[in-house]
């Protein structure tokens, strides 16, 4: 894009929608003009962003007849983005979708702009995919070992905070820390158990979450056949996401050029000093941008088997910033 973009945030009063405007302000991401725009429940709130109130409009069939929008970030439910992420895109807008409505669609790509930033290029709809907050961090260390090894098998066990279960989430988590087991996002009180139960359980015995990662990781890395199994947990933290990753690798390794490769890799931060108690938290992820990995080991239970412990913040980088980003490489285009 050759000027400044006319920006469109649809969600903007929801958790990731506002935090799409957190982002957009600290990376001064450059714009003509902005747009709010939620349900009716929230059209006519203000918002007050980079110093100037803004009135929240209700999306609507014409939203986009009203406004000319270049590049529309949408964190509003896979129903919404269904019916409204085509209307943008046919009124000349490029949406970037935060919900899983669009990310198996064959001619929408999935993107994690570390990973594949060359899908970018002319999306056939007019819609770009954010992938699932699990999968996206998990993307880039797999990318690392893809590139100089290759990847036979990957096994995922996740660690997933309450927030990505929304405001709901949220509320479920502060309800049970105050003695309260009154449940609106989850099947049991999220207080004191995990959860291995995060969406619908499907007719093979996987959530629909599991499901997503097994899915999204072949699309993103463009190894339809790669062998990938999950298992996905919530547990009892506010803020990002945790996972132990397994992966077999098609070629030997060593692990000294593995955490060379990492710390190599953009976006990807090596936290692995176990000696002294160093590895990545959930809480210092909180409130960053990048993918944070350690407790780098072999697996020894097979050849060419190696262990990471992968954290990231399931809002910022799971979600917002990682849309942000790819409205980024939509500039450079």
């Amino acid at each position: 894009m050759n000027k400044k973009p006319n920006l469109a945030i649809v969600g903007a009063t929801g958790l990731v929608g506002s935090t799409f405007l957190k982002v957009l302000e600290e990376k001064d991401f450059p714009f003509e003009n902005i747009y709010m725009m939620a349900s009716a429940k929230s059209a006519g709130k203000t918002i007050t962003f980079r110093g100037r109130d803004y009135t929240v409009e209700e999306l609507n069939e014409h939203s986009f007849d009203d406004h000319r929008v270049d590049i529309a970030l949408f964190s509003a439910g896979g129903g919404t983005s269904l019916k409204f992420s085509p209307i943008a895109a046919a009124g000349g807008a490029i949406v970037v979708d935060n919900s899983s409505a669009w990310r198996m669609d064959p001619d929408v790509p999935l993107v994690v702009p570390e990973v594949n930033p060359e899908d970018l290029v002319s999306p056939k709809k007019g819609i770009i995919a954010n992938p699932n907050c699990s999968t996206i961090q998990a993307m880039l260390p797999l990318k690392a070992i893809l590139d100089n090894w290759g990847i036979k098998r990957v096994v995922y066990s996740t660690y997933q905070a309450v927030s990505g279960a929304g405001m709901k989430g949220l509320g479920d988590l502060k309800n049970g820390v105050a003695g309260n087991d009154t449940t609106n996002a989850f099947a049991h009180p999220i207080f004191g158990n995990c959860l291995p139960h995060i969406d619908v359980f499907l007719e093979n015995g996987y959530t629909k979450e599991e499901m997503k990662m097994i899915n999204e990781t072949r699309k993103i890395l463009h190894c339809p056949d790669l062998r990938v199994t999950a298992t996905t947990v919530r547990v009892p933290v506010f803020m990002s996401h945790s996972e132990s990753i397994n992966i077999e690798t098609e070629k030997p390794f060593d692990l000294a050029d593995v955490r060379k490769a990492f710390e190599a890799f953009p976006g990807l931060v090596v936290q692995d000093d176990v000696q002294n108690a160093v590895y990545p938290l959930a809480r210092e992820a909180a409130g960053h941008d990048e993918v944070f990995v350690g407790r780098i080991r072999r697996d020894e239970s097979v050849e060419n088997g190696l262990n990471i412990w992968v954290v990231a913040d399931n809002i910022r980088k799971g979600a917002a910033s990682n849309a942000v980003q790819i409205a980024e490489k939509l500039l450079e285009l």
